[in-house]
């Protein structure tokens, strides 16, 4: 069948519910090709394209009818628009004719082969404007009591989609058309099935009410298409029947429900309307959490901005992807600015932040924040339990959503909460600093399953909620050879499995996030990728490439990496112009101004620098304060000598790890220097570990790294590239919720097992 179908107050109107059951609807049955008939231009349609949760057109007639397009390619369907476009004069013609008439003003608006005005209804009975359009050999329509449109004679949406259908060889019986508003009436009375949907404008109820195939719904929008589909016995007798409209709509039916601090896609706001966009910047986690939708029924929840004054009401359902994931919905939390700006922007990384980085000496705990945080995440959690069904696994991301587990258990006993933590965990000694510790940690213990990076953040975890509650050891797991033991600040031989509250099992895990390994290889793909090498290649010969690339944080150690630096050269007066430093560092955000103090005091270290050591065509250190595109960081780790990766403490760094792969898919023998506190340093085995609180280390091993023999700098290459390979991010969330989906408690209190799973991560 065909579904041809007005826009506005059709297609994009009606009640959440309603568009999402007739959207994934069209997505699950191919055999419904959809065509958009709109009064807008292509240009205008547009937006709507890049909305994933919009089933995509097959056809496109804009501009009421002047205007067809292919709905893949974006090109004008010929024959037909060439037929059309023999009939129009010119909008320049139009446009100084209608001078003589001032009340009726143009709309700024984008056109093709039509003019349109808004025109009071006085003036649209002017019969001057008649004469003008039978001058100018056009048609005129009027709507809506505001719409006056000029189009060429003989054409509008009825005659254009009934070239379409034709042009097709669809069967006439197999169209279903709808619409709400005058201008929509020529394609409802060209003898289609049709559907005026409910709250239509009454001068087309008036006008198609003796029109025997056009069906005057009840409910607006794409409710009222709903309707059509069971009037006319579209998709069988029944059509749509009111149990699948219930099975597709109906909340607490969600088998898998991902708590994210972000959507899958972007919302911003145009007008003070928000409007969807694909993300700019793939984010590797992302995909591989939606890619577990697609045979199961599921939620993602997360956060959207919306105030209480909106023009537009709050819609809390959506589709994330019609067409790919037909079976998830996008359950958004509604937050305010305001609400946003505490709970994520300051309090988290103001007291949070700094606080399970060890920099608790930074924190900032204000209390009425704390309770805007616990409001927001009591918020997410009632929209969890209302989205997951019975028994369903609810996977938990992240320190933002710390009390969502305690909110929920208290609603939802029965469900499966996972939780894991992207952040580093901190010793008890630090984390204990945090006022609500005990809310947060008790938290957790809701979990039936809680996760890290490594095991050191699993224990430190422990250790914390020891001091909470009376935990008995049910047991524990060797790190080996999954991970380092003694070999860095952050080894550990065993950690701990599993651990009994008194009133629940918690299961324990170490995961590290791994890497989107296609992501380096299309940015090494591109066009221009070699190019770009190749010039990086040539501007450091004879120079040997130091390289760091982070985010301006006072926990990557920046300024201590610089002091070391100084010291290198200081002491090894054989490296100058023989070496560059090459720092790219990504600002914070604006609002950020915690580290504006930290971004001068860099600025001033690396001018001392260049001043004491700098010569004629050498500079010691080039900073670059911005941020790069992914394919352009790319071509800088190809062509790094050693990557200097010094973070003071960091969670995981992935930044080690695309280095690693980019080294290995170019065949290069860079060395990798990296900070023994980050949780990578646990994993990457192959790396040259240093001590970023020591700038003698810091200094000492990259100078290890700049003289490494090339045999070994190969070997230990290899040995990081088959890890970051190996573990890479789908590996990540299949063990993950493996792991969850384990039911097996332990192997009893005090015992240890050397077992590692087939994919070698703890579980």
């Amino acid at each position: 069948m065909l579904l041809a179908t007005d826009l506005d107050g059709t297609f994009l109107g009606g009640d959440a519910d309603a568009k999402l059951s007739l959207y994934q609807t069209i997505a699950a049955h191919p055999e419904i090709q959809l065509a958009y008939i709109s009064g807008r231009s292509l240009e205008a349609i547009l937006p709507l394209l890049s909305d994933p949760t919009l089933p995509q057109p097959d056809f496109i007639v804009a501009d009421v009818g002047a205007s067809l397009y292919h709905g893949d390619t974006l090109q004008p369907i010929q024959p037909l628009q060439t037929a059309i476009d023999e009939r129009w004069p010119g909008e320049s013609q139009i446009a100084s004719a209608m001078t003589r008439f001032p009340d009726v003003v143009r709309q700024d608006e984008p056109q093709l082969r039509r003019c349109s005005y808004y025109c009071p209804p006085a003036q649209a009975e002017n019969p001057a404007l008649a004469e003008l359009a039978r001058t100018l050999d056009c048609d005129m329509l009027y709507s809506s009591d505001r719409y006056l449109d000029f189009l060429p004679r003989g054409v509008n949406k009825g005659s254009s989609l009934e070239k379409l259908v034709e042009w097709l060889g669809i069967d006439r019986e197999e169209v279903l058309v709808a619409g709400d508003t005058l201008n929509d009436l020529a394609m409802l009375t060209v003898g289609f099935k049709s559907v005026c949907v409910g709250g239509s404008e009454p001068a087309l109820l008036e006008k198609t009410q003796s029109q025997t195939r056009v069906m005057h719904a009840t409910e607006a929008g794409c409710g009222g298409i709903i309707e059509a589909f069971a009037h006319f016995g579209f998709l069988g007798a029944h059509g749509m029947t009111a149990e699948n409209r219930r099975d597709a709509t109906q909340t607490g039916k969600a088998e898998l429900v991902i708590v994210y601090h972000r959507l899958p896609y972007e919302e911003h706001r145009v007008d003070g309307k928000t409007q969807r966009r694909r993300p700019k910047s793939p984010n590797g986690i992302i995909p591989t959490l939606l890619s577990f939708f697609a045979d199961q029924r599921g939620s993602w929840i997360a956060w959207s901005i919306h105030e209480p004054d909106d023009v537009e009401p709050f819609v809390k359902h959506t589709s994330v992807d019609a067409k790919q994931y037909p079976l998830l919905t996008a359950a958004r939390v509604a937050l305010t600015k305001e609400q946003v700006d505490t709970f994520y922007k300051r309090f988290s990384k103001e007291a949070f932040w700094p606080t399970l980085h060890t920099f608790w000496e930074r924190a900032v705990f204000r209390e009425e924040d704390w309770t805007v945080y616990c409001e927001v995440n009591r918020a997410f959690a009632e929209r969890t339990a209302e989205e997951a069904a019975e028994g369903a696994l609810i996977w938990i991301h992240d320190y933002n959503l710390w009390m969502v587990p305690a909110y929920l258990r208290e609603i939802r006993p029965d469900l499966r909460i996972a939780f894991f933590h992207h952040t580093y965990f901190p010793s008890a000694d630090v984390f204990n600093v945090l006022p609500w510790r005990r809310e947060i940690v008790s938290s957790l213990l809701q979990c039936d399953y809680v996760a890290f990076h490594i095991p050191r953040q699993v224990e430190n975890f422990v250790d914390v909620a020891r001091g909470v509650v009376p935990l008995k050891t049910l047991s524990r797991q060797n790190c080996a050879p999954r991970f380092l033991t003694y070999g860095c600040a952050v080894g550990l031989e065993t950690m701990t499995t599993a651990v009994d509250t008194g009133s629940r099992v918690v299961r324990l895990g170490a995961h590290p996030v791994g890497l989107d390994i296609d992501r380096i290889r299309n940015a090494l793909d591109r066009e221009g990728a070699e190019a770009r090498m190749t010039e990086l290649r040539q501007e450091f010969s004879g120079v040997k490439l130091i390289l760091s690339v982070e985010r301006l944080d006072y926990t990557k150690g920046i300024l201590e990496k610089l002091q070391a630096y100084e010291l290198l050269l200081e002491e090894n007066p054989e490296l100058r112009g023989k070496v560059t430093l090459v720092s790219i560092c990504v600002p914070a955000a604006r609002e950020m101004t915690i580290y504006n103090e930290l971004q001068t005091q860099i600025e001033q270290t690396i001018g001392h620098i260049n001043g004491r050591f700098a010569d004629v065509g050498w500079t010691p250190v080039q900073f670059y304060f911005r941020g790069f595109p992914f394919e352009e960081v790319v071509a800088w780790y190809a062509m790094a000598d050693v990557m200097w990766i010094t973070p003071l403490r960091d969670g995981l760094n992935l930044v080690a790890k695309e280095f690693a792969a980019t080294q290995g898919m170019t065949q290069g023998c860079g060395v990798l220097v990296l900070s023994e506190f980050t949780g990578a340093a646990a994993e990457l085995k192959g790396a040259i570990l240093t001590n970023p609180h020591d700038i003698h280390d810091l200094a000492r091993t990259c100078y290890l790294g700049l003289n490494l023999p090339r045999a070994e700098a190969e070997a230990r290459l290899r040995q990081l590239n088959d890890i970051v390979s190996y573990n890479d991010i789908r590996r990540w969330g299949k063990t993950f919720i493996e792991a969850i989906r384990d039911e097996a408690p332990g192997e009893g209190e005090g015992s240890e097992t050397s077992t590692v799973n087939p994919t070698g991560n703890l579980a």
